[in-house]
């Protein structure tokens, strides 16, 4: 028997796509706000990349400025201040070719006086994580982008979660769609191929800006390698390896809560009246007005039990990979039941 609210016989009001709706989005919004597993560690994840960013700064500025000292630049903006357009060869960067000269060949082909280790290092909010080049092909630029500023995103109506709900799609107007909108939010318009003042504005620019350093010269950061230590090059990768610990955690919390809402509006598109919604609500553990639903809204059979649905989603957090042992033990247990 499903229980009525005070003044309203909840069992007479049958479903409709706006109370739905309504009712999606505010479980929606308690499985984005749990405290699970899952949103704890990209969390984590985002405040650790926060505090590593300015110390890995901080050795490439030292590194940087071995190569371009600082009495150098400021000789060539002398210059500049002189002769003018023709000496303007100081110029503000983000992003940077850091070398170390390895003891071990890395192929039977390579010069045994030329071991060295290149990789790209880019500083700002789109950079790329990985040593493909400039261009974020594979969007690990913009999936780290977008979970640095998922709030600021929602809260512009935007969604910054695209990239991990269309993972298993490909391009698409929808996907297309929202990511320009993230992008215009952020002030991000493309790849500033050498100064980051070009094309970005707003949050971009201003993430961007904190972490630039004066390089002499006119070409890509490519062809200007700066040469470093293997501990230093090993530094510099650990900022690499923080930036993909927020989009791998980012990617795990978004999928997590993204099967629960797919399970969710599964069942909220199989029931036939408000009450089993709410019980369902009940069931997950949020409370809904169901009186409220009714006043704000204009306006069969059901295949998901409200406990057992609500079972099947909570079941769809906390989750991590079994150990080898844990594996073996469940399918000696399997075996066994099978046989009985």
């Amino acid at each position: 028997m499903y229980k009525q609210t005070k003044g309203v016989k909840m069992s007479k009001v049958r479903m409709n796509t706006e109370l739905r709706n309504k009712l999606f989005n505010r479980i929606k919004d308690v499985f984005e706000k749990e405290d699970t597993q899952e949103r704890e560690a990209f969390l984590q994840a985002r405040e650790d990349v926060t505090k590593i960013y300015p110390v890995i700064f901080a050795k490439a500025k030292e590194v940087v400025e071995r190569s371009y000292p600082a009495e150098d630049v400021q000789t060539c903006r002398t210059l500049k201040s002189k002769y003018g357009q023709p000496l303007d060869v100081v110029a503000k960067d983000k992003c940077f070719y850091f070398s170390y000269a390895s003891d071990e060949r890395q192929s039977d082909s390579e010069d045994e006086d030329n071991h060295n280790i290149s990789e790209h290092f880019d500083f700002g909010l789109y950079g790329k994580l990985t040593d493909s080049g400039y261009r974020d092909t594979d969007d690990e630029g913009k999936n780290f982008a977008y979970a640095m500023n998922r709030e600021y995103l929602k809260e512009h109506e935007c969604n910054p979660d695209i990239i991990c709900q269309q993972s298993e799609n490909q391009d698409n107007p929808h996907k297309t769609k929202h990511i320009e909108a993230n992008d215009k939010a952020l002030g991000y318009s493309g790849y500033s191929s050498y100064n980051s003042d070009d094309n970005n504005t707003g949050i971009s620019k201003a993430f961007d800006s904190q972490w630039a350093l004066d390089i002499i010269g006119t070409s890509h950061c490519r062809s200007r390698t700066i040469g470093c230590t293997e501990n230093e090059f090993q530094t510099f990768q650990m900022l690499k390896q923080a930036k993909a610990r927020v989009v791998s955690t980012y990617q795990s919390w978004i999928k997590s809560v993204d099967s629960q809402c797919k399970q969710l509006k599964a069942g909220l598109k199989a029931y036939r009246y408000l009450v089993e919604g709410v019980e369902l609500a009940t069931e997950l553990g949020i409370k809904v007005d169901e009186a409220e639903l009714i006043r704000s809204n204009s306006t069969g059979l059901t295949i998901y039990n409200p406990q057992n649905l609500a079972s099947m989603i909570k079941g769809m957090k906390n989750n991590r990979p079994l150990s080898k042992a844990e594996k073996i033990i469940a399918r000696q247990q399997y075996e066994a039941e099978s046989v009985n």
